[in-house]
């Protein structure tokens, strides 16, 4: 069955559903690189494609280039964690609906002999202003990645414009999450990141987790279908049913078990 608001825009653009039903069987999702570097895609997919013979082909960069890279037509499905940007995306017309998927959090670590004195802190916007006010190296992803626009969120918040410091204490690597880690372990540097990442993350040399739990460090997933009235090549159907999946009770248990070492690491809230 194909849901009414994807059937309005197959005639809008002038195709039929037997046009739509014949997609090729695939689809390309836009991800983060959370998603693929914590070992979640590798695990959940593999359900999604023996049940519907589609297969899943994932592009996995920053949100802000998956975004970008989903307004140029390229990908039918958007899957990433900067729930503002999500929402302009599907107002601006891009996207059709936007879904909540999962959550987990982020976490800041940096070097056991902690320097700016913040291991046990809850309140990250106190702790990134004692880590300028220290000058201790902080490498940021500096990519427009999802977990680059909730650190300079909180950047934000202390008054502290840490880019003016550039290439001295404060480091953009320009990377990927699992990149801009191996730099801050080479550096002994702090780093926000996300939670799963840091679980699957081999290379910690001198890392710990030093700042956990505050309510800001809340890190929510969504999916949306790139809109076909946008692009006439994107697979709406097909990549609509895997949107139901995922938001769906299959997909959410299959969400729900994923765990490294005892310890899960995403938790769905679809509703």
């Amino acid at each position: 069955m194909i849901p009414d608001f994807i059937r309005a825009s197959i005639l809008a653009l002038g195709l039929t559903a037997g046009a739509v039903l014949a997609e090729e069987p695939f689809i390309i999702v836009q991800s983060t690189t959370s998603t693929q570097n914590s070992g979640l895609l590798d695990y959940i997919l593999p359900g999604f494609e023996a049940e519907t013979g589609i297969d899943v082909r994932v592009v996995a960069v920053g949100t802000g280039q998956a975004i970008r890279n989903a307004i140029n037509g390229d990908g039918d499905v958007l899957l990433v964690h900067s729930k503002t940007a999500e929402e302009q995306f599907v107002a601006d017309g891009w996207g059709v609906e936007r879904f909540d998927v999962m959550y987990n959090d982020f976490v800041l670590v940096g070097p056991k002999s902690d320097p700016a004195e913040v291991k046990g802190d809850t309140d990250i916007i106190a702790v990134l202003a004692a880590v300028a006010s220290s000058k201790a190296p902080f490498v940021s992803r500096g990519d427009d990645s999802g977990t680059h626009k909730a650190e300079m969120r909180y950047w934000q918040v202390t008054d502290v414009d840490p880019t003016a410091a550039s290439g001295t204490w404060y480091r953009e690597a320009g990377a990927g999450m699992g990149a801009s880690l191996n730099i801050a372990s080479g550096m002994g540097a702090y780093i926000l990141t996300d939670r799963a990442t840091w679980l699957s993350f081999g290379n910690r040399g001198d890392l710990e987790i030093l700042v956990e739990g505050d309510p800001r460090m809340f890190n929510q997933y969504g999916v949306i279908l790139v809109n076909p009235e946008k692009h006439s090549k994107v697979r709406a159907t097909s990549g609509q049913r895997f949107i139901d999946w995922l938001i769906g009770a299959d997909g959410q248990a299959a969400i729900e078990s994923y765990e490294l070492d005892g310890q899960q690491m995403f938790f769905p809230n679809a509703r």
